[in-house]
């Protein structure tokens, strides 16, 4: 899609609104400047497929590379103005078209627009007798030498990513439309990759057949590298090689989700190969899905992330002493942390605009630790829900259980009602599963 199709789909008037609401939360007599993605070299003179900044996206709509956004407050008024590529014929003929700086500011609701080369004369205008910037340092190296090359001083230099972090929390009606049919479209991937699965073939196969169904629905990319992980591969958590052949009697581990219309959606199931769940499979498959089971219970507004994260540690580690794979006593397991070998990551993370989306995790005034994700969930907030077990080959648990990795993620919007699944379309079930690589539904 082109930045022109991207707007179809989100109101030019959200950007402007957020910008607005940006603005109301910086001081007065302050100018805050926010840079765009540039593009990425992969070899000689070819580059990456372009993908715009989400921070950028999620105040312009604006998808070039080399661009600039301004908010200059005064007296309490605002101010947006973006500094962009200007046409260029010849080099749209070889490259792409430009939006240009005629067009730029009716097409993206802003006051001004100027040239990106004209940045440096702007801004020391612009910033004169200004106290205040706001800057995320660090951020894209492109700007911070460009802001260092303008050699304008302030008495004060805030993050603004402290405001926007909190704004990109809480997703609008737009956004949550948005994202519903990314989560769509990313279960219809899932379920074309179940249906395909078959012995023999490599993982990298499965890959292409979720990217098919995402083309074909509308969402171009993929939102992350896609884990497409078979037998003993499913315990290593960001495997991406997808090189294996998949083994009958193996279970395939598949986490991934398209990006449609800039919003990430992020799924992960687990199936055997053959399309039947073995005995330990089952066993195993069983404890992790009446885990993700209980955490959707109680990941509802009010309640935190780190709540449902301790019921889903005890409901494992009872499992795990049924079979045998732990032993002692589950509450003195859970205290010293026995579990931590086989599920060592969070249970979830936040989901918009980028897979791991921006937001703290903790209660406001304590630090923001992703180990202390105790802050209460409120409505409009939206998050993956991803418990796991990975027991490794070299584990010291019965034979029976080693090399068994699965993990089942959904998507959850908060809402004042409870909680809403977006990615319900594909099946965790055993049996609903079992039924769909069999061809009965």
């Amino acid at each position: 899609m082109t930045d022109l199709a991207y707007m179809a789909v989100m109101p030019q008037h959200e950007f402007s609104e957020r910008r607005a609401k940006l603005a109301e939360q910086m001081q007065d007599n302050s100018v805050l400047l926010v840079f765009s993605e540039v593009e990425k070299r992969r070899n000689n003179d070819c580059s990456f497929p372009f993908r715009q900044d989400s921070y950028f996206w999620y105040l312009t709509g604006f998808n070039e590379p080399n661009a600039v956004l301004l908010i200059r407050k005064k007296q309490g008024q605002r101010q947006d103005i973006l500094f962009l590529r200007p046409s260029d014929p010849l080099l749209e003929t070889w490259h792409g078209r430009r939006l240009g700086v005629e067009k730029a500011a009716e097409k993206l609701a802003l006051d001004q627009a100027y040239a990106i080369d004209e940045f440096e004369a702007v801004f020391a205008r612009l910033s004169k007798a200004t106290d205040c910037l706001y800057h995320a340092p660090q951020l894209h190296p492109w700007g911070d030498a460009l802001l260092e090359k303008s050699a304008v001083d302030f008495i004060r230099v805030f993050d603004w990513r402290l405001i926007v972090d909190e704004m990109r929390l809480f997703k609008s009606q737009n956004e949550i439309a948005l994202m519903q049919q990314a989560g769509q479209i990313s279960a219809l991937g899932h379920l074309r990759a179940m249906r395909e699965t078959r012995p023999n073939r490599p993982e990298y196969e499965i890959e292409s057949e979720l990217v098919h169904e995402f083309n074909r629905f509308g969402a171009r990319y993929a939102a992350y590298n896609s884990i497409v992980a078979s037998g003993d591969n499913a315990c290593i958590l960001h495997y991406t090689e997808n090189d294996r052949s998949l083994k009958d009697g193996d279970l395939l581990l598949i986490d991934a989700g398209c990006e449609f219309a800039m919003y990430a959606g992020d799924i992960s199931r687990t199936f055997p190969v053959n399309g039947k769940f073995s005995q330990p499979q089952r066993e195993i498959y069983e404890i992790v899905l009446k885990a993700q089971k209980r955490a959707i219970e109680l990941l509802v507004a009010g309640n935190s992330i780190q709540q449902a994260n301790d019921e889903v540690i005890r409901i494992k580690v009872e499992g795990l002493v049924k079979l045998g794979i732990l032993q002692g006593d589950p509450q003195e397991l859970i205290a010293r942390e026995a579990h931590r070998q086989f599920y060592m990551h969070g249970l979830g993370h936040w989901l918009g605009l980028d897979v791991h989306d921006v937001g703290s995790y903790s209660k406001q005034g304590e630090a923001n630790s992703r180990n202390k994700r105790n802050r209460p969930l409120e409505v409009g907030m939206v998050l993956t829900v991803e418990p796991s077990l990975y027991i490794a080959p070299q584990a010291e648990v019965p034979e029976q259980y080693k090399g068994i990795g699965i993990r089942i993620e959904d998507n959850i919007l908060i809402t004042e009602y409870g909680n809403k699944v977006l990615t319900s379309a594909v099946p965790k079930e055993i049996s609903d599963i079992e039924a769909v690589m069999s061809g009965k539904i």
